[in-house]
């Protein structure tokens, strides 16, 4: 891949991330070249890619458009996401020395001092959050969790999930982050893995919530 396909990439995912675009936003080559800064034909390379990912799709007619996922497309991501990630946990349960139980521990302290502020900060949030789970997955030290991982983790619907939550729902997250800690400090595989699968599973039904109340606004 050229430079300016690997731009155009970055820039049009953190367009889609970022949520700016919408679920079902329709997408024209002349719009992204816009968006990126490049030309169409790296503009191409970059969407096959997003395409690949499942951030862009394509419908019978050719046209281009931000994903907008199923109920049973989104019941999948999550099941995928406990069962991986679950996995990356336990792993983690065994290799992480102190240093990084005590990056966990400052993470989720911001984490926590974001949400329960009078507005919740999302944006303090979702990035404190990311910190907690890719840390969690660079622990587990597997080359196969860390590419198949953040094409689950990163879609929309976190993003998504994480904007529709109450401040308890919020403030939850924070307190299953302590448990995960204590687990890791226990070196105790199981309960890692029991706690990071209540807590996706937990994720799920509050964006499930969420949606059903969206809908009957």
């Amino acid at each position: 891949m050229s430079r300016a396909s690997d731009t155009a990439y970055e820039k049009i995912r953190s367009f889609i991330l970022n949520g700016e675009a919408h679920p079902g936003m329709q997408l024209t080559e002349e719009r992204l070249s816009e968006i990126s800064g490049v030309s169409r034909t790296p503009v191409r390379d970059a969407v096959q890619r997003l395409e690949n990912e499942m951030l862009l799709v394509r419908s019978a007619s050719k046209r281009l458009s931000v994903a907008d996922w199923s109920d049973d497309e989104i019941d999948e991501m999550f099941a995928l996401r406990a069962m991986l990630e679950s996995h990356a946990t336990e792993r983690a349960a065994l290799r992480m020395d102190a240093d990084n139980l005590s990056r966990l521990r400052d993470i989720n302290a911001v984490l926590t001092e974001a949400v329960n502020r009078a507005e919740p900060d999302i944006t303090t949030f979702l990035d404190a959050n990311r910190q907690f789970h890719d840390l969690i997955l660079a622990c587990a030290q597997s080359p196969r969790l860390s590419k198949l991982l953040p094409a689950l983790v990163e879609q929309p619907v976190v993003r998504r999930t994480a904007n529709q939550y109450s401040q308890d729902d919020l403030i939850q997250s924070g307190t299953d982050h302590d448990e995960l800690i204590a687990a890791f400090a226990a070196k105790d595989q199981k309960w890692a893995r029991a706690v990071m699968t209540s807590h996706i599973r937990r994720a799920f039904h509050s964006f499930s919530g969420a949606t059903r109340r969206t809908a009957d606004d």
